[in-house]
């Protein structure tokens, strides 16, 4: 099971990212991405801690990645918020989608996909023109095992699947009774319609890889 989507007490999590390390080894999980939530207030502060706590727990036998989740900004900040992100050391940037369960500013979508990201999460009511974009650009598509935002999970899938577009799984993990086995992965993704679990999981496979060739 690799996981690219969780967050920490750095943002809105509860657990501190050792915590959030030793939850994901006990459920098989191999590769854990901290993607806590980041706007202009706090990316300077989160981001480089997350670096430096994925550097010191390096071999304990989950992969932790540093990442960001840009979270409710403006659609025309959202790339310069992206490219911050890199640059202060996030190996996976992802974009907080269009859900439809929060007040997202319509144009989020668009605009992430038209930005340096990896993945784009719970997009919500996700269109053939911006599932083809993701598609275009590589940028992949969430499943979500998150209460709320799951509920277009179907509909994600179905765009991902016509148009060819890149699909994984994740939990948007904020507490340790948030995170899944690869099992209960696979329901998941049974229940969304996915036809192909095994390339859902290739999928997260090769942005892992990605960010080991960094």
């Amino acid at each position: 099971m690799i996981d690219l989507h969780t967050h920490s007490l750095l943002s809105d999590g509860i657990l501190l990212p050792s915590e959030l390390l030793q939850q994901a080894k006990v459920r098989g999980i191999s590769a854990l991405a901290i993607t806590d939530h980041v706007d202009s207030s706090n990316i300077d502060w989160v981001i480089p801690r997350l670096v430096s706590v994925c550097e010191h727990l390096k071999g304990q036998g989950v992969f932790l990645i540093p990442g960001a989740e840009i979270t409710h900004v403006p659609p025309e900040l959202i790339a310069s918020m992206v490219k911050k992100a890199r640059e202060l050391g996030a190996k996976i940037v992802i974009v907080h989608g269009e859900t439809i369960v929060e007040p997202v500013p319509p144009g989020t979508n668009l605009a992430a996909l038209n930005s340096d990201i990896d993945i784009l999460a719970h997009p919500g009511l996700l269109t053939q023109e911006e599932a083809e974009l993701a598609r275009q650009r590589g940028i992949a598509l969430e499943i979500t095992a998150r209460r709320g935002h799951c509920l277009t999970n179907g509909l994600v899938a179905k765009m991902a699947q016509a148009t060819g577009a890149r699909l994984i799984l994740n939990t948007d993990a904020h507490t340790d009774t948030d995170l899944i086995t690869i099992e209960k992965a696979e329901k998941i993704a049974h229940g969304a319609g996915v036809e192909d679990f095994k390339m859902l999981i290739k999928n997260s496979e090769q942005i892992v890889a990605n960010v080991g060739r960094l």
